[in-house]
């Protein structure tokens, strides 16, 4: 009697357990799926921002300036190579800025 008892009171506990890898492994999904969304978004916004500046096909000193800024955020949220690419070589450029680099800019940012 006393192991029958013993062995349906570990019961509870058991399902207790069984209970918190599941609410673990939930909250472990969710959080996993919002740090996704979050740079996604970080992604989609770098992005939006160094389109904003290259959409007329003029990139000036100033210009240049605000793009070297974006690449490491850029890089760092994951942004796409065809966009990084060009980035990173009129960040690099000297004073000239590289025609092609810009067209290849603007030729990857969404319409």
């Amino acid at each position: 009697m006393t192991r029958r008892l013993a062995a349906l009171s570990a019961v509870p506990v058991l399902l207790l357990l069984v209970g918190c890898g599941a609410v673990e492994e939930a909250a472990g999904n969710a959080a996993s799926e919002a740090a996704s969304k979050v740079a996604t978004a970080a992604a989609v916004e770098v992005t939006r921002q160094i389109c904003a500046v290259v959409q007329d096909g003029l990139v000036g000193a100033e210009d240049k300036q605000v793009l070297a800024g974006l690449v490491t955020a850029a890089e760092a949220a994951g942004v796409p190579s065809d966009i990084t690419t060009p980035l990173r070589q009129i960040a690099d450029a000297g004073d000239q800025v590289p025609a092609e680099s810009v067209q290849a800019l603007k030729d990857a940012c969404p319409a």
